[in-house]
């Protein structure tokens, strides 16, 4: 395969580790489907950005000289469809608002599991063969955010929380089949997309895209029952367009494929 003919992905942070790690995880799952472009600093990462014209951006936020963010800002002006990622130690709402105005596809706190890793990439090398969807969306005013609430007790605001995160669960048990996005949820749900970025997290201990494969993944079991529905069916059934798309995350999450699972 030539550069042009897989997912070109950059990965851009200070520490050479990490970079060493994150590169052997997208290695070691995504194999030949992916080229993979490093760099140490902003700078360099919109240098390499614009020399491979990548359509994924992994990018930390705290890198000498032009920081990830500022980085991100740049790339977004360039291409609207480049897929960006966020990994970071730093957990602020103010960076997870920036990186919502840029469209990010996820914000990862770092250290991140390689499932939450893997569940993004795969979502963002999905949407670069489809041309990126997602990612041409008009800029939206991300300012706004639920007002602050008088200070309450402790167990009223868990309670707040438990009533909000019941309503996210609903919501999702009964749009799992649709293409959404975080972006789509926090509409939907009259939340700002920065608010709900970090709710999520939160709340379900995992990404918004990691929670999503899961549930649809554990619906298409149950549909899997049914020897008479066609797999393929199936995996649109649960929200995937993509039938490659849907065995290959399914078998990322159970370890086997659709039809080995039916039959096992």
């Amino acid at each position: 395969m030539t550069e042009n003919e897989v997912c070109r992905i950059l990965i851009a942070d200070d520490e050479p580790i990490e970079r060493m790690v994150v590169s052997k995880t997208i290695r070691g799952y995504f194999g030949d489907e992916v080229a993979l472009f490093e760099a140490e600093n902003g700078r360099e990462a919109i240098a390499a950005f614009r020399e491979h014209d990548c359509q994924v951006a992994v990018l930390d936020i705290s890198m000498p000289g032009i920081n990830g963010l500022e980085a991100a800002e740049e790339i977004r002006r360039e291409n609207q469809t480049c897929s960006i990622i966020f990994l970071t130690a730093y957990d602020e709402f103010e960076f997870a608002k920036r990186a919502i105005r840029v469209r990010a596809l996820d914000y990862l706190l770092k250290p991140s599991t390689k499932e939450d890793l893997i569940a993004v990439l795969e979502e963002a090398v999905w949407l670069s063969s489809e041309g990126n969807p997602r990612g041409s969306v008009p800029n939206k005013d991300f300012s706004m955010q639920p007002k602050e609430a008088p200070e309450k007790d402790e167990k009223a605001e868990s309670m707040k929380n438990q009533a909000l995160a019941e309503h996210i669960r609903v919501y999702l048990e009964t749009h799992y089949m649709e293409d959404i996005s975080l972006q789509d949820a926090a509409e939907q749900l009259r939340y700002s997309d920065a608010y709900f970025c970090r709710f999520f997290k939160q709340n379900f201990d995992k990404s918004f895209i990691m929670y999503l494969s899961e549930l649809r993944i554990e619906k298409a079991k149950e549909l899997l029952a049914d020897i008479t529905v066609n797999i393929k069916d199936i995996g649109q059934k649960v929200g995937y367009r993509d039938s490659s798309y849907f065995t290959k995350v399914f078998k990322r999450i159970t370890g086997v494929t659709p039809s080995e699972y039916r039959y096992q």
